[in-house]
């Protein structure tokens, strides 16, 4: 499994996360809270095994590929999670930023016993172009794991 997102702390209303490409970190991501039963747009997706893809068609593409028009082919998309759709890797610093989707960080605070993740643009620059060309090579499985 190349791509990963493990689950390694809980707030009150937040999940911090890493991200891995072949046993590399490559960033932190804030997710909403576990839960058993969803609530739309305030739940993080639930664990298992999906696909990454580049989705070009979604609102949320026009504005990020005019924010990075050299490097942008698409928002990256965890698909094929049931009950879930229009999940993407995106840029935010809260839960209130997320609507169900991970937030990519460079590093992490605690504040008020909710994580929130810092310098979210930086790491997505730094990790899109590394998970397009795994998506593009066909090594799209993304394994998602709870470990808290």
């Amino acid at each position: 499994m190349a791509i990963k997102i493990i689950r390694v702390a809980k707030g009150k209303n937040s999940t911090l996360s890493h991200l891995y490409l072949n046993d590399l970190f490559l960033c932190y991501l804030l997710e909403d809270s576990i839960r058993e039963v969803k609530i739309a747009g305030s739940t993080c997706i639930p664990e298992g095994k999906y696909k990454l893809g580049l989705n070009q068609k979604a609102g949320m593409n026009s504005r990020y590929k005019l924010s990075y028009p050299a490097m942008h082919k698409g928002m990256l998309e965890i698909q094929g999670i049931p009950n879930f759709s229009l999940v993407f890797l995106h840029i935010g610093n809260y839960t209130s930023d997320t609507s169900g989707c991970p937030l990519t960080g460079h590093y992490w605070n605690q504040v008020k016993g909710d994580y929130q993740v810092m310098q979210s643009s930086f790491a997505y620059q730094q990790v899109y172009e590394v998970l397009a060309k795994e998506v593009k090579a066909g090594r799209n499985e993304v394994l998602v794991e709870n470990r808290v």
